[in-house]
């Protein structure tokens, strides 16, 4: 794994830009609910940009029957092979972050990829609140530490 997406969630303003950018680059339009990216937004304007996070031990990949999803070993990325996928969804509810979707139409999911190097989100985020970053010792522990920032907002939320 040579870069990671940073996530910095109190550089997040909520504008979308990441979610038009990753529509457009991965569907060729803008519609964000395509987007492998998702910016939830609080009340009392708190805004928490979400993607995949590319687990070590990627619960989506092990549910998987038809070994769709597969982790590359020099990337870290976990990429799906949409010729594999047999639509069951399974990943998607066994990712704990939520980070897997399924298109209808295509009837495939679909997540992710940090377009294979090349980060659109990243690119266009006016803030800075998503970065594509060496995978150094504490970068690797601002992207673990945010994760579990994300738990606790999501758990503080649904309480």
């Amino acid at each position: 794994m040579e870069k990671v997406l940073l996530i910095s969630p109190d550089r997040c303003i909520g504008c979308g830009s990441c979610e038009v950018a990753c529509s457009l680059s991965q569907e060729g339009e803008c519609r964000p609910s395509l987007a492998r990216i998702k910016v939830f937004r609080f009340e009392l304007g708190i805004h928490v940009p979400m993607t995949c996070l590319q687990c070590e031990n990627a619960p989506c990949a092990s549910v998987c029957k038809t070994g769709a999803l597969e982790q590359d070993q020099e990337t870290g990325i976990i990429n799906i092979h949409s010729e594999k996928c047999i639509g069951c969804r399974m990943c998607v509810v066994a990712c704990p972050f939520g980070n897997i979707s399924y298109n209808r139409e295509g009837k495939s999911a679909f997540k992710c990829t940090q377009c294979n190097g090349d980060p659109q989100c990243a690119l266009f985020c006016p803030t800075e609140a998503l970065q594509y970053v060496p995978a150094e010792k504490d970068n690797l522990e601002k992207k673990r530490a945010y994760a579990a920032k994300f738990a606790a907002i999501v758990e503080e939320v649904e309480a």
